[in-house]
């Protein structure tokens, strides 16, 4: 299957369109892209995994450019973001990663002893992998669809190295956090160069965003985000401003955190479905891009249902704001392929159209 020619508006020679949201231009439609848009709702990712398992397919970069690319072909996505995991760094640093499905860590980080084991790997070095598959994807990607890096935040990081596994509410992770609070910071601080590294490198190999995924800082209260989580934030996403390349902080549950969020100086700030974008924009602002936020769960919805809400989100997030479409959350598994077709082409088609109304 052939990957989608570029629209008359996204030209051959012009930035993408994605892009050019992320910098907050004035824009002729809105672009979309999803989380985990390559993945097990595809039938065609379906059957590569048949044939290897999961993290040999991140480290296979063959297969991770060929899942990568699956997605921009079947729909037409504005940005294709690497096939990988937040694990890939964790376990170069020493900690043992496998996924039954879900990960796994055999050797948690719990205290002082552990923390000052970790190393801090060389990407170039330890995730060659990571960076070949960005340089193939630069290759096979047509101009008009931009290319995302990605890695964890600390604060999710950590909260599966110290809990070992997934948790409903981490309470080993804020134990370490109220209890051990240098200890906690010193884990942070670590991840938080070494997060700063490896997507210093996916830049270097070829990415043309970064987004960081801190999926669990929604089980904080302000006060502790802002103590413990939001300096490390910050000095990640600096480091990466410097090299010129737009940057996206995603939080699930987050709604109490937008304005701390904001303040950690993302060029974009992507929202889970629980906060309205209209009032988003009142608390934050038109000035931040925002990233968003179709509840996953409407994509089984029928085709009416989905082109309601999604002009809906156009329309709180305003025509003339600069707006990335996207999920807020991860697509699921069980997502079928129709409304994945229905949610791209009304994003496209309808935001062209009221944009070229002068619609807001």
């Amino acid at each position: 299957m052939a990957i989608s020619e570029p629209t008359s508006i996204d030209r051959p020679g012009r930035e993408p369109l994605f892009l050019r949201a992320c910098r907050g231009e004035d824009l002729e439609a809105t672009p979309i892209w999803i989380m985990r848009q390559a993945g097990r709702y595809l039938p065609e990712y379906r059957r590569v995994r048949e044939t290897v398992d999961f993290l040999t397919l991140c480290k296979t970069p063959e297969l991770a450019t060929e899942v990568t690319l699956q997605p921009i072909r079947r729909f037409g996505f504005d940005a294709a973001i690497l096939f990988s995991d937040i694990l890939i760094p964790v376990e170069a640093m020493g900690v043992e990663v496998r996924f039954n499905p879900a990960p796994e860590i055999a050797n948690p980080v719990r205290g002082e002893a552990e923390v000052h084991a970790l190393a801090r790997p060389d990407p170039v070095q330890e995730m060659p992998f990571v960076l070949e598959t960005v340089r193939m994807l630069r290759r096979e990607l047509p101009e008009h669809v931009a290319l995302i890096g990605f890695a964890g935040a600390p604060f999710t990081m950590a909260a599966y190295m110290v809990e070992g596994h997934g948790s409903k509410d981490f309470a080993r992770t804020k134990s370490l956090m109220y209890r051990e609070p240098l200890v906690f910071h010193a884990l942070l601080e670590k991840l938080s160069l070494v997060v700063s590294d490896y997507l210093e490198a996916q830049i270097e190999a070829g990415v043309q965003a970064v987004q960081l995924f801190d999926t669990w800082s929604g089980l904080l209260s302000p006060r502790d985000y802002e103590e413990y989580v939001l300096p490390h934030v910050r000095r990640i996403l600096e480091r990466v401003s410097r090299a010129g390349t737009p940057s996206i902080l995603y939080g699930n549950g987050t709604g109490g955190l937008l304005e701390l969020m904001d303040e950690a100086g993302p060029d974009v700030l992507s929202l889970d479905w629980r906060v309205g974008m209209k009032d988003v924009r009142l608390r934050l602002g038109d000035r931040r891009p925002l990233q968003g936020n179709l509840d996953p769960g409407v994509l089984a919805a029928p085709a009416s249902v989905i082109r309601e809400q999604a002009l809906q989100i156009l329309h709180d997030a305003g025509l003339r704001s600069p707006h990335i479409f996207n999920l807020g959350h991860g697509i699921t598994p069980g997502s079928p392929i129709e409304g994945v077709e229905e949610l791209v082409r009304t994003v496209h088609e309808e935001s062209r159209r009221l944009r070229g109304d002068g619609s807001s």
